[in-house]
């Protein structure tokens, strides 16, 4: 068999070619449990396009869990092959967050444990998770069906562009923010533009609305504490009319859930004091509103103990390990399973100015340093060999 280093650099080009969307994973969960054949790990379908697998060592101990994601992203790769050896083959569809990185660490990492599955005791359970970038999430599906029973701890890892390439950063608690999204809706009353006092502005009351919300949500929740924005503004057929309604649509994310139930808060005052502010005697009713906050991912959780021992480990091997990085406002339904059982989710850096490795993630030109993807191994196999032999420095009692 090749070497593990340029294995897992051939299973993340072959998955970087073929990407599919949420839910639609199917190549995707074949080739995955083709390898893991070849590999003699025994595997089974979960969540309709999901894949899990037990590897088992020589006697019972406890169980840990390594999660990948598996979808893309409707996105347009621009980087050609005359630029680059690989690229999408599914036009329109791009790993341009590097899931097909995930799946190769985890790959890997299956390998090495099969390995050696002679020198541990306890369980390591592989799951490949479909449909991460589309809540509900596929995490959801993991656990409604039966994906974390009997699993102790769980760990999981997301390659970054804005980090230094071979970087782990790993924070205890709070990590990721949750994410909500929100769909107001502003009924006015409508007429043509030389008769304003017969009409109801509702872009005007949307306006005042984003500006008031801009300007109160600091001073409420705190500035470095929630991001918001507007992905959606709609209103409006004829340049000559007042519109009778407007659309919005959009969301706002947080490192606690009073400061998201503060933001909805804060939403509905100043909808309550413009609709007040906007009446007219003429128009019993109006203006009106709806809103509804859909809550998304919920904030993920680092359990710290869990995160302080694989701090350690790491560091003991030589990893250069990051445990007081910057919260991050992206989301992740890996927060979903940290509910369930205790576990980290660390952040593996890809930036390398050298090799031309720059773009974010979810760009059209995102790319990975591809020399990562031992380290993500390494370190999964780190922290997975240490808990099976250490499982109470990990795991608080409950």
């Amino acid at each position: 068999m090749i070497p593990l280093d340029e294995w897992i650099k051939d299973l993340r080009r072959e998955f970087h070619r073929e990407p599919e969307l949420s839910y639609t994973e199917y190549r995707t969960q074949e080739r995955i449990m083709s390898v893991l054949g070849e590999l003699g790990i025994g595997s089974e379908k979960i969540a309709d396009t999901g894949v899990t697998a037990d590897i088992r060592g020589m006697g019972p101990g406890p169980c840990i869990a390594i999660r990948s994601d598996m979808d893309a992203l409707a996105v347009t790769e621009k980087l050609t092959l005359s630029n680059k050896e690989y690229i999408s083959g599914n036009k329109g569809v791009m790993h341009a967050c590097g899931h097909d990185g995930h799946m190769a660490i985890l790959l890997g990492t299956a390998r090495l444990l099969k390995e050696q599955q002679d020198s541990f005791n306890g369980t390591v359970r592989l799951i490949f998770q479909p449909a991460e970038e589309v809540p509900p999430g596929g995490a959801r599906r993991v656990i409604s069906q039966g994906g974390l029973e009997g699993v102790d701890a769980l760990i999981g890892l997301h390659i970054f562009g804005d980090v230094e390439a071979g970087v782990l950063n790993i924070r205890p608690g709070p990590c990721m923010a949750s994410s909500n999204r929100f769909r107001l809706h502003i009924f006015g009353k409508g007429g043509h533009h030389s008769n304003p006092g017969f009409c109801i502005d509702p872009i005007l009351i949307g306006s005042e609305f984003i500006t008031n919300l801009y300007s109160e949500l600091p001073m409420q929740v705190g500035a470095e504490s929630f991001v918001l924005g507007i992905g959606i503004l709609s209103s409006g057929t004829q340049f000559n009319r007042t519109p009778d309604e407007l659309e919005m649509d959009g969301s706002f994310r947080t490192f606690d859930d009073n400061d998201s139930m503060q933001i909805e808060s804060t939403m509905r005052g100043i909808l309550d004091r413009l609709v007040s502010g906007h009446s007219k005697d003429a128009f019993s009713g109006l203006p009106g509103y709806e809103l509804d906050v859909e809550p998304g991912y919920p904030v993920l959780m680092n359990d710290e103990t869990f995160a302080r021992a694989a701090i350690k480990v790491l560091r003991e091997n030589n990893f250069k390990v990051n445990e007081a990085p910057d919260r991050i406002f992206g989301a992740e339904d890996f927060a979903l399973y940290m509910q369930e059982v205790p576990g980290i989710f660390a952040i593996l850096g890809t930036r390398n100015p050298e090799k031309g490795i720059l773009e974010g993630n979810h760009s059209s030109s995102f790319d990975i340093d591809e020399d990562i993807l031992i380290t993500g191994v390494r370190a999964f196999h780190a922290i997975v060999t240490d808990f099976l032999k250490h499982p109470g420095e990990y795991i608080s009692p409950r």
